[in-house]
């Protein structure tokens, strides 16, 4: 797989992290643009104080500080095309939309790990992504610390596990 355009929705969340290190590892390695997308409440003048409302400047002002919010999610230097989308949609059809508005060829998106029955309540926005997107999706667990595996107990009936070495 030779990706041409990458898209990473992030939430600026640490888990989201090592899923823009993979999708700028991705980009760089095969030369493609990268998407970056957040996703907000809104991006009308609600979300303005009084003082921004009464401005000449009150959205497109609102508007560009989200951009650059999401402009200071790169590391400095970074030698890319990026192209920011910012959109107020619920974060599965806003990442669906911009794959297909931009035709980005693969996701690279980080999960937040959430189980039980939060997970059973809310679902997991990585989880439909993967069913839903065209195309290839790739989820970046966040870091963190795995629980050991059970002992492995075989017998001489049942084994566990058998490997048959290649050539």
């Amino acid at each position: 797989m030779h990706p041409k355009k990458i898209l990473h929705p992030t939430d600026y969340s640490a888990s989201s992290r090592p899923a823009l290190t993979e999708a700028l590892t991705l980009a760089r390695d095969h030369n493609a643009g990268l998407v970056l997308l957040h996703v907000v409440d809104s991006l009308g003048p609600e979300q303005l104080t009084y003082r921004e409302s009464v401005s000449a400047d009150q959205p497109s002002a609102y508007r560009q500080q989200l951009f650059d919010e999401l402009r200071h999610v790169l590391p400095a230097g970074t030698a890319l095309r990026v192209d920011y989308v910012l959109s107020e949609e619920d974060p599965v059809t806003a990442i669906l939309r911009t794959q297909a508005d931009l035709r980005c060829d693969l996701i690279v998106l980080g999960t937040h790990g959430t189980t039980g029955v939060r997970r059973w309540f809310t679902g997991s926005v990585a989880e439909e992504v993967v069913r839903r997107a065209p195309c290839p999706v790739l989820v970046v667990k966040a870091e963190h610390r795995s629980e050991p595996l059970p002992p492995l107990r075989p017998t001489p009936l049942h084994p566990g596990r058998l490997t048959e070495p290649g050539d």
